[in-house]
This record gives structure tokens, sequence and C-alpha cells, in this order.
């Protein structure tokens, strides 16, 4: 079986959304102090020996979650079309993220969205 390193690195940024159609309080304006955390696979190391630099990945995950700070979500693209649910959020992310990271050694495998301590989603096309 060939080797395969997974790396992660968290952030985090703060949003309100306000969730169209839905049969409850999560209809109406409400934020949170949103948790990202990001994997990558790594099938090789470079001759540092090092799958890809946390710092690259930590970086493009920021630059990301910089544009959603402090937004009102409903507001931006693609999320003034589609529904800001944890769920789209993640898969946003993962898109956006995979366009910056994948190669041919690497790939963005998984993103974990934190909308609260004890409620995530994780998002992946493994």
């Amino acid at each position: 079986m060939p080797a395969r390193y997974t790396l992660k690195v968290l952030t985090d940024f703060a949003a309100a959304h306000s969730l169209r159609h839905y049969p409850g309080d999560c209809a109406k304006l409400h934020g949170h102090n949103w948790k990202v955390e990001a994997e990558v696979s790594a099938s090789a190391l470079n001759e540092l020996g090092i799958g890809m630099d946390f710092k690259q990945i930590r970086r493009e995950t920021k630059a990301i979650c910089e544009r959603l700070d402090h937004t009102y979500l409903n507001e931006l693209s693609p999320f003034d079309e589609i529904n800001p649910t944890a769920e789209n959020i993640a898969a946003y992310i993962y898109h956006e993220l995979a366009e910056r990271l994948n190669s041919a050694t690497t790939r963005v495998s998984a993103v974990t969205i934190w909308e609260t301590e004890r409620a995530c989603v994780r998002y992946t096309e493994e």
C-alpha cells in the first residue's frame, strides 16, 4: 500500500447568515464564529521530507476565509443564490482550496466546518 500523509490546519472566521426557507430561528439573521479545519493528503515528500508546507495550507485557507470574515454571507457569491448552510460553506471552501493546492502529489482531502463547539460538517469528495 502506498504511503499517504494527511496534513491539517485550523483557522477561523466570524460571519452572519440566515437560512432561507428554514422553518425555525435559523431563518433569522444570526452569526457564528466558524472554525475551519482543512485537510491535505500528500502521496510523496519533497527533498526536505515535507508533503506540503503547513504555512502554504494555512495561508491559502486564511485567504479564502478572509473573503468570508465579518460579512453577511447571504450577500456574497455563491451564497446569494444557495443557502449559506454549514454544508454549502464547507463545500465552497473545499473547492476554492483545491483550486489553489491540488497538484500531482497533494490533494485537498476534506474540509470540516465547525458552526459551534458541538456541531460540524465534514465535506470530502473521496
